[in-house]
């Protein structure tokens, strides 16, 4: 079972290449500061402007630096299931400990088409998979139904839900019985998923706090629901400053800050106007990260 923090790991930069000597200081820092997994080549690590080859190296890099002391959940969705086995396979030969999917952007396929997009990707690769359920980015939704038939895949075992409704885990909950792990997408709402049955949070936040982030996931782990939503309060204006503009720009930038990597981004993604960064310095100053 996944659970806690869970870090949407940024793939840092130098110039237009990896920064691979960068990219070893943060999974060291985020096993340091308390973090609970490391999740590379997703949206945030800009998955969609890296080669074939970045892709897989990335997840290489990470997997090696982790040693196992984390659980690495590679990035590995496609809405074309033969390119997604490709990058389970690879993350599977350098390492990764299970595999994060989305699907369906562009095709829109039906719900059977979703089942059959995930059996597909089940029945060739060999690592566990979690589903990625992000409507606003994917267009379609895996309604709850849908989500228990996938669910009754063996290697299954866990959904990053980024659909903003509360009640879609308490849904869930009453279709799926085996051990399944409920993991929110959006920081904003990590607290309030919880208390519906979640177990964690792959969060964007984490990348610039994330001792913060693994506190707020121990204390509802803990059922330490007062403090947590203590903890929430204060960080929820940075939440909200991560996507003040298209992610990752606002996360790496507050990367930056910390000097732990550049902010450059690859186009289309393009650098933060002035009153964002000064919006995001500001938060971290009040929460004392910088």
């Amino acid at each position: 079972m996944f659970r806690g923090s869970l870090v949407a790991l940024l793939t840092p930069f130098d110039g237009d290449r990896i920064d691979e000597a960068a990219l070893r200081r943060l999974v060291d820092w985020h096993i340091k500061e308390g973090t609970h997994g490391i999740v590379p080549v997703g949206t945030t690590g800009e998955s969609p402007t890296l080669t074939h080859d970045e892709h897989c190296r990335v997840i290489e890099i990470v997997a090696e630096q982790a040693a196992g002391r984390v659980p690495v959940i590679a990035g590995a969705g496609s809405n074309n299931p033969v390119e997604a086995i490709e990058y389970s396979n690879c993350a599977q030969q350098v390492g990764a400990d299970a595999t994060l999917h989305v699907a369906g952007y562009y095709n829109r396929p039906s719900q059977d088409g979703l089942y059959a997009h995930f059996k597909m990707l089940h029945d060739a690769t060999e690592l566990p998979i979690i589903v990625y359920n992000i409507p606003p980015r994917a267009v379609v939704d895996v309604q709850p139904q849908t989500m228990a038939r996938i669910a009754e895949l063996p290697r299954i075992v866990g959904v990053k839900d980024a659909t903003g409704d509360l009640a879609r885990p308490w849904a869930e909950r009453q279709l799926i019985k085996k051990p399944f792990a409920w993991l929110s997408g959006e920081d904003g709402t990590a607290v309030s998923y919880n208390v519906a049955g979640g177990q964690g949070c792959i969060s964007v936040t984490a990348n610039v706090a994330p001792r913060l982030c693994s506190q707020l996931q121990e204390l509802t782990l803990a059922g330490k629901w007062e403090e947590a939503r203590a903890l929430q309060d204060r960080l929820l204006p940075l939440h909200q400053a991560m996507f003040v503009e298209p992610n990752p720009a606002c996360p790496k930038y507050g990367l930056s800050l910390l000097g732990l990597a550049s902010e450059h981004c690859r186009i289309p993604v393009v650098p933060l106007q002035e009153s964002t960064k000064a919006r995001i310095r500001r938060v971290m100053e009040e929460l004392e990260l910088i």
